[in-house]
């Protein structure tokens, strides 16, 4: 019998430069359907594509909070979400709908 063995696949692997992480995000907003829970999971992947510890210190939280709150099942506040984007030198902006 051949078996194969597979790495789990993880998107922050490959989210290696500031154009990834941009493309990845605005992809994630245009299929998420504004759901805050996938929203807050991508900010959770590009948190591991980054350095999660510096991150948290950035945001002024801890590095369990900070995982927790960006996981499947957090449910971070909408302040949480602000400083997680700054902490990655990101910037909120809205745009009509089109």
């Amino acid at each position: 019998m051949n078996s194969k063995t597979f790495s789990r696949y993880d998107t922050a692997d490959y989210l290696k430069s500031e154009e990834d992480i941009i493309a990845y995000l605005e992809a994630v907003m245009e299929e998420g359907d504004d759901d805050p829970t996938y929203i807050a999971h991508a900010l959770g992947v590009v948190a591991r594509a980054r350095n999660m510890s510096q991150l948290a210190r950035d945001a002024g939280m801890s590095r369990e909070g900070l995982y927790k709150a960006l996981s499947e099942d957090g449910n971070p506040s909408f302040a949480t979400i602000v400083k997680v984007a700054h902490a990655l030198g990101l910037r909120l902006s809205f745009k009509p709908a089109a």
